[in-house]
């Protein structure tokens, strides 16, 4: 939050090297090339009582909104749009929590999704979406630089023009994409009172960096991981709740409750498998106490029962639990059927745990867990062998007739470290989701694209590729 200033001014740049823009419909939220558009100026605005949290307002008066509903029917990308101040229903939508990326920041959802920049074609290009990041290969589409915008910029700014929004889509600028980690970006948040090394720069205890041994290992919707083999790959483990909280084992090691600061050792869960059963886990908390479902009533009348840290023996049921994978997250259930519920709203509810079975579809996500894990199980985990460099590919994306946009520029790149053909088309496609691509090369006589065949040039030089719709003509 030390970055963003209520009443400040910005743009936000996309890896693509396009910015956020809010179109004249008051609706459509794309990446443009005209930064120097008001379309592409957002004001910051912070949320009373939530300290951690924004909103960006658009030189329309309109909010960016996280909405539910999907790109393209079938995908998991969610579209991100715009909505009026006057629309209180959609209100909590226009939240987001910034996320120190490195340089660059990324946008949190209401949901737990990040604000994507998507590439590739129509209808991908240009478009932006909040999801998870499916492979680590996504990972740079949710990163965004920001750049601040003083009085003397908003004066020479245009209203743009008023042509449609597909217009917009063949601007260019000259010279090459800046990627996240470039010296302007350095630059950029110098001018936000962030030298690149400055120790001003703390954490919230929700965006705190962890060691190299942890690792955000969310499903992806499309595995077909079950939840225990999950938690057999996991020796340490960290629960976070729809509230955007960790589940946490009370100082006085006896209660369990909810608590934004993850990186304390109460945050932290240690799985135990159980002997003779191959469907439910423990978790011991830091204080050698397991997560246990009690009989006791949370309070006279409600039907959730207390969830606590306890040490029995022998052991028994009660300490036993069912993880239930829901998506990309998971739901752990008890022997009677009840699953962990995080409980909000006011005291004594706020911040407890308890074990219910939801019959109203609006509490579902209150058994819903996001795990993060801190350790791995090793025995159980396929080391895999060490990797080359790789090398840098450089791409461009064609359209249906073979004419590729923006030439001069260098292109967007990733670190390829195969030689085949076929896995650097695989990559290409997924990095673009461009399904039926083929990857050519330009000739170096006459400047023509063909094909590449069989394996890529050796030594790892660098290569520079464009990716070409199967239905085009070369």
């Amino acid at each position: 939050m030390e970055l963003f200033t209520k009443g400040n001014a910005l743009k936000i740049r996309s890896h693509l090297d396009k910015f956020l823009v809010a179109d004249d419909d008051q609706e459509t939220i794309r990446q443009s090339r005209e930064g120097d558009s008001q379309r592409a100026v957002w004001t910051v605005e912070t949320v009373v009582g939530k300290p951690n949290l924004l909103r960006l307002r658009s030189c329309h008066g309109t909010y960016l909104t996280a909405s539910n509903k999907p790109l393209l029917l079938g995908m998991t990308g969610e579209k991100v749009t715009q909505t009026p101040k006057s629309n209180k229903l959609m209100d909590w939508q226009t939240q987001w929590e910034p996320v120190r990326d490195g340089f660059s920041v990324k946008l949190k959802s209401w949901c737990g999704k990040w604000m994507r920049a998507n590439g590739g074609t129509p209808p991908w290009r240009n478009s932006v979406t909040h999801d998870e990041p499916h492979t680590l290969k996504t990972k740079n589409w949710l990163v965004w630089d920001v750049i601040t915008v003083d009085g003397f910029d908003l004066e020479n700014m245009s209203d743009g023009d008023e042509s449609s929004v597909s217009s917009h889509h063949s601007g260019s600028v000259p010279g090459s994409p800046t990627s996240a980690w470039s010296k302007k970006s350095i630059g950029r948040f110098a001018s936000l009172g962030l030298s690149s090394m400055s120790t001003k720069w703390t954490p919230k205890p929700k965006t705190i960096t962890f060691n190299q041994k942890e690792k955000t290992s969310n499903f992806n919707k499309n595995e077909t991981v079950s939840a225990m083999e999950f938690f057999q790959t996991a020796t340490t483990i960290r629960m976070r709740n729809s509230h955007n909280k960790y589940l946490s084992a009370n100082d006085d090691e006896e209660t369990v409750t909810q608590n934004r600061n993850g990186s304390t050792k109460n945050a932290q869960w240690t799985v135990e498998p159980v002997q003779d059963s191959s469907n439910v886990i423990r978790l011991k908390s830091c204080y050698g106490k397991y997560l246990t479902a009690s009989n006791e009533r949370f309070l006279l009348g409600a039907t959730g029962k207390k969830v606590i840290q306890l040490k029995q023996s022998p052991l028994d049921s009660s300490v036993e639990w069912e993880p239930v994978r829901e998506g990309s997250k998971i739901k752990l259930k008890t022997r009677d059927g009840n699953y962990l519920r995080a409980n909000g709203g006011l005291p004594p509810w706020r911040n407890s745990v308890t074990h219910d079975n939801p019959h109203l579809s609006a509490t579902q996500d209150s058994i819903s867990w996001e795990v993060d894990v801190v350790e791995i199980n090793y025995q159980n985990s396929v080391v895999s062998p060490p990797k080359s460099d790789g090398r840098t590919i450089y791409y461009h994306i064609a359209d249906d007739e073979g004419h590729v946009e923006d030439k001069s520029t260098v292109g967007a790149a990733f670190t390829f470290k195969g030689n085949s053909v076929a896995e650097l088309t695989r990559t290409l496609r997924e990095e673009t989701c461009l399904e039926n691509g083929v990857v050519c090369t330009r000739s170096p006589l006459n400047g023509e694209l063909f094909p590449l065949r069989l394996q890529l040039p050796p030594n790892n030089g660098t290569l520079h590729v464009v990716l070409v719709p199967f239905s085009a003509s070369l």
